[in-house]
């Protein structure tokens, strides 16, 4: 890679870990979109797999007395689950179409009769959101909006859901980087520099995000929280969309 491209990259994972070092979600989201623009999908797939290894395992490092276990227990088996299933069909959809299933995800969630909501704290709930995140994972690169709103809809503090969702996430982004280890490992896809420099990159983000989480309240955690998760949701869907009629 080139020196630009390098810096690009590492100022990218900068930024989008810090956002996610706040929210504990969206910057996947944008890193991936970024990645894929400037590499190649086997390469792009595998360094974003590696960053979010990285900039989660930080989080839920600094957090780790926030931490959830019972509930990242639960998520990754269902995880796993999904991860051996989608090995034996091996089903890759069209982009419009994972873009239109990842950008309505949270909504389908939201539009739940109360009864039926999401919780976090139930385990079946948990395993099942873990198959669900896992599979959009492995189709689209990432679960975002979908495992966002899925932490949201329970009674976790901000700190708990950072925490949680970052070792939930470096449960799934392994996974993943386990799946698509087949393209991902060809040799000389994945520059070691890039690699080293996304890693302390990511450290760094998640550094500069902690007195900014410190600084929130719970309400405007959670507004700012929502806000993210459907703005983002509505530009894959209206992305998706734009893609199936106007291919």
């Amino acid at each position: 890679m080139t020196i630009p491209l390098l810096i690009l990259i590492w100022a990218a994972t900068v930024a989008t870990t810090l956002l996610s070092g706040v929210f504990g979600m969206a910057g996947g989201l944008l890193l991936v979109g970024l990645l894929l623009v400037l590499l190649p999908l086997p390469a792009a797939m595998a360094l974003h797999a590696v960053t979010q290894i990285a900039s989660n395992g930080w989080r839920a490092a600094f957090g780790l007395r926030h931490v959830r276990w019972g509930i990242a227990a639960d998520y990754g088996v269902g995880c796993l689950a999904a991860t051996l299933a989608w090995s034996a069909v091996l089903y890759v959809p069209s982009k419009p179409v994972a873009l239109i299933a990842l950008g309505l995800s949270p909504f389908l969630l939201m539009a739940l009769p109360a009864a039926w909501k999401p919780d976090p704290g139930h385990p079946w709930h948990a395993i099942a959101a873990g198959v669900a995140s896992m599979s959009l994972m492995l189709l689209t690169g990432v679960a975002g909006p979908l495992l966002d709103r899925f932490f949201l809809g329970g009674r976790l503090d901000r700190h708990a859901i950072v925490a949680t969702k970052a070792v939930c996430q470096v449960q799934g982004h392994a996974l993943k980087l386990v799946y698509f280890g087949g393209l991902a490992a060809t040799p000389g896809m994945l520059d070691t520099t890039a690699v080293l420099g996304a890693v302390a990159a990511a450290a760094l983000g998640t550094v500069l995000a902690q007195p900014l989480l410190r600084a929130m309240t719970e309400a405007s955690y959670r507004l700012w929280a929502g806000r993210l998760v459907t703005g983002i949701a509505l530009t894959y869907v209206a992305q998706g969309t734009w893609l199936l009629l106007w291919p």
